[in-house]
């Protein structure tokens, strides 16, 4: 498979952050009831005309679409590097005295690895930096969260209000569960899709949210099993087992938009795409079959859309977007609100703002306010973006063929020190191995200046 990053799938990133945005603050209504507190409204329930056009902005599917492209070829990249050993350097040898999955490098240093130590020797744990990424700015966000709503309660703001605001800004973290549990899972999920396609996984997985329809599933399996099907779909575009892309696309885009069609029109499921206030049912609480076909829908939307999506994929705007996917995501609804309650402050209940959302007037007005939200974004965006990478951990050095990629280079078993290797206050030891000496090992210790 090519391994090599592919623009279409940053452009359907891109595609899928924008939607869920825009469809938030579309259908999120901040209205002050009463009893003088916040509560979330929508225009979806006051103009039920207008639910349809919900299916065009619920693009969840296009986010695990591309997750499990991602997913696969970070897979396939790692597969192909040398391992690294766990517990030693004598760890998960090979009877033939190499190390089991590490492939024989052409030059005379057989493997390079650099491991952080702290003061009592070898970290034995280690946090996928992948995981740490996201940890980062998802407590940034959570503890920003519980700070605001303690100095609210400590100034008298409504209780209502304060869970009100609690709720639409920890909302969208649910898709944190589906998503790391798939990616955790893209190994045996690729090794099935390569030796089986994709179908019998998408064909479980939708059988497990029929039961969940039925009134027999659980929400955690439910949750997981829905979203599996785009991410399934993904890994197969990755590995090339989607057979003629054309014809594939036409059959998933078709397929899906019928099954939307039949079950909304016969089948009794709501006829919008995300969750109304006030209806007993949702498409998306937990997600249903009409989740899943407008899943395969957009799945074949993307193959017919290809080349496009490739071009588009190069502008600079989209890559700034995709490459802010996460805390775009994190942030929109916190930005929203805060906007909201600010503008109402000064201008007060305009239309598109703190208004009851009853007509078409307060729809138009919020597209006219959207500006104002996404400069708001952009800007918390870029904060918490310098906030998360300042608490990164450095990279540990990485290795080409072999041989260190530009930071060090090592020769049989002569290790030279290059002052671009610095990493403020920990010791990296760099291992060289031999070829004449397999069973021995070199050590130097590099200590950052």
């Amino acid at each position: 498979m090519n391994t090599r990053r592919d623009a279409a799938i940053d452009a359907v990133r891109a595609l899928a952050i924008a939607g869920v945005v825009i469809g938030h603050w579309l259908v999120t209504a901040l209205v002050v009831g009463d009893d003088g507190a916040l509560h979330v409204h929508s225009p979806l329930a006051a103009l039920p005309a207008a639910q349809p056009v919900s299916w065009l902005l619920q693009t969840l599917g296009l986010f695990f679409l591309a997750g499990g492209y991602a997913a696969a070829v970070s897979s396939a990249r790692r597969s192909r590097q040398p391992a690294t050993p766990t517990s030693g350097p004598e760890a998960s040898r090979a009877p033939g005295g190499e190390p089991q999955g590490v492939p024989r490098a052409p030059a005379r240093s057989r493997a390079l690895t650099a491991r952080g130590t702290g003061t009592g020797g070898r970290r034995k744990l280690r946090v996928p930096r992948r995981l740490v990424i996201l940890l980062i700015p998802v407590g940034s966000l959570l503890g920003l969260l519980a700070l605001a709503l303690t100095a609210g309660a400590l100034a008298g703001v409504p209780e209502e209000t304060l869970r009100t605001v609690g709720k639409l800004v920890v909302s969208p973290l649910w898709f944190l569960l589906p998503f790391l549990a798939l990616t955790a899972l893209v190994t045996p999920i690729a090794r099935l899709v390569r030796r089986f396609g994709p179908v019998p996984l998408a064909a479980g997985a939708t059988a497990v949210v029929l039961a969940a329809d039925l009134g027999h599933g659980f929400l955690p399996t439910t949750l997981i099993a829905a979203w599996t099907v785009p991410f399934v779909l993904g890994v197969a575009l990755a590995h090339g087992r989607l057979g003629q892309r054309r014809r594939t696309g036409w059959l998933l885009l078709v397929g899906g938009a019928a099954a939307v069609v039949a079950l909304v029109g016969f089948a009794d499921y709501p006829a919008s795409a995300v969750g109304v206030p006030g209806e007993g049912r949702s498409n998306l609480d937990p997600p249903s079959l009409a989740a899943i076909a407008l899943a395969v829908a957009q799945a074949g939307a993307v193959l017919l859309l290809m080349p496009w999506l490739r071009r588009l994929g190069g502008h600079r705007a989209v890559r700034a977007l995709n490459g802010a996917a996460l805390p775009v995501y994190l942030w929109h609804q916190a930005t929203m609100i805060s906007v909201t309650v600010a503008l109402a402050w000064f201008v007060g209940r305009r239309p598109g703002l703190l208004a009851e959302p009853d007509d078409y007037g307060w729809a138009a007005a919020r597209l006219a306010w959207l500006p104002l939200f996404a400069a708001a974004l952009v800007l918390v965006v870029r904060i918490a973006g310098a906030r998360s990478a300042a608490g990164q951990p450095a990279r540990p050095i990485r290795t080409v063929g072999g041989q260190p990629s530009g930071q060090c280079r090592a020769a049989g078993s002569r290790v030279i020190e290059s002052p671009l290797v610095r990493v403020p206050g920990r010791r990296l030891e760099v291992i060289a191995v031999r070829d004449s000496d397999p069973p021995s090992r070199s050590r130097a210790a590099v200590r950052s200046r």
